[in-house]
């Protein structure tokens, strides 16, 4: 049985508290949180747990084995490294760190300790973007071409990062899960709007080293919330829609054939548009972060790496880190 403390019970905390109190082979054993009404929450809804006032204190627990942090950005570094350091397991929220140094550090700290360091990009266990992988790998796409993503809504505003950090963390971590050409720089263009410190409103583009696309939309100012991603392949395309209940992801068997080896039409290019039938395969359905619950508890058990270990929350910081660079040099393209 692994015993797992959780710091910070706000936003996403409570998700991950239920999840990894259903997981089979976890204990919950502690919650950390400053807030008072907090821990009486915590306390009323995760009986016996231990509640402590701050993190320092749930990291010192003798009978911990592991640590789950979700709090605030600034603060993962700091517990992660502290529980690490005290041979602790760890699962960060994303996004993992604010830089690379620490980033990287903290993965050779958690090497060094022989401890499992995961990062919870959850999407990544999404049953629709599994599936998705799952046609890439069958050759069913063909060649990949392009990713377009869209993710908006009115609001959740955060305090200290802007919607890059936020949003576009999620579908850049589903990029790197999706996607085995290599990023070599990175292009984003943004502004806050409204009067607001951060950025709120920003557009992303990725190059990869194959001529393959990546562009993000995020936004916390639509009146609309909007959860799409286009992945274009030579043979068929894809429409992933979070938002849609019943059709989430949808495969058209539709692409363009260009013939450029015709002798006779060597002075002109033959394209030939293929639009045949759309049809929407079935995927796992059980809630992602069950499954984020699950991997991490597995890989501990098991002495394994996570599928979304510390290398891949490194590669999703360097790609936020150039994309800040390249906001605050007016958008000029960053090489990774």
């Amino acid at each position: 049985m692994i015993s797992v403390g959780l710091i910070g019970y706000g936003y996403w905390g409570p998700n991950l508290a239920r999840n990894f109190d259903e997981t089979d082979g976890v204990r919950l054993a502690a919650i950390a949180d400053g807030r008072a009404d907090r821990r009486d929450a915590a306390g009323r809804r995760h009986r016996g747990i231990v509640t402590c006032e701050d993190a320092s204190s749930l990291i010192a627990l003798e009978d911990l084995d592991a640590v789950v942090i979700a709090t605030p950005l600034e603060t993962h570094y700091p517990f992660a490294k502290a529980a690490i350091a005290r041979g602790k397991h760890v699962l960060v929220e994303k996004p993992f760190v604010g830089s690379i140094s620490h980033a990287e550090e903290l993965a050779e700290l958690a090497y060094k300790h022989d401890v499992r360091l995961m990062v919870d990009h959850t999407f990544v266990y999404n049953g629709a973007v599994r599936r998705i992988r799952s046609l890439i790998d069958s050759g069913d796409l063909g060649e990949l071409l392009y990713l377009d993503s869209v993710r908006v809504n009115l609001g959740l505003l955060q305090q200290d990062s802007n919607v890059i950090w936020d949003l576009a963390t999620h579908d850049l971590s589903i990029m790197d899960y999706l996607i085995d050409a290599r990023p070599v720089a990175v292009s984003a263009d943004g502004t806050a709007a409204a009067g607001f410190e951060h950025e709120n409103v920003a557009y992303v583009t990725v190059h990869f080293d194959n001529g393959f696309l990546a562009h993000f939309h995020v936004n916390w100012l639509a009146p609309v919330k909007m959860r799409q991603m286009l992945l274009g392949g030579s043979q068929r395309m894809v429409v992933y829609d979070d938002t849609d209940p019943a059709e989430k992801v949808r495969v058209y068997d539709k692409g363009v054939d260009v013939d450029v080896n015709d002798r006779e039409t060597r002075r002109r290019i033959l394209v030939s548009y293929r639009t045949g039938d759309m049809h929407a395969p079935t995927f796992d359905r059980r809630e992602a972060l069950s499954l984020v619950a699950q991997e991490f508890a597995e890989s501990i058990a098991q002495h394994r790496p996570p599928l979304t270990d510390a290398a891949a929350g490194t590669r999703v910081v360097a790609l936020l880190d150039a994309a800040e660079r390249s906001l605050r040099a007016d958008g000029r393209r960053m090489a990774l």
